[in-house]
């Protein structure tokens, strides 16, 4: 899981394994495998970073 920002301040936990794409157009868009759009603060890079950081924190398992 990892925690983003929506625009309006309240924090939100997504589950990376759901990620199907991020974009930025401009706002950071998350797309979800169950076809939820989430538009979020964070940037791309950032929501890349959190998924990288979460895998490998339950590679260790």
């Amino acid at each position: 899981m990892i925690e983003v920002t929506r625009l309006n301040g309240d924090k939100l936990t997504v589950n990376a394994e759901l990620i199907e794409m991020v974009e930025s157009t401009p706002d950071t868009v998350i797309h979800l495998t169950t076809g939820r759009k989430i538009i979020i603060k964070e940037s791309r890079q950032e929501v890349n970073n959190l998924v990288k950081s979460y895998r490998k924190d339950i590679s260790v398992f």
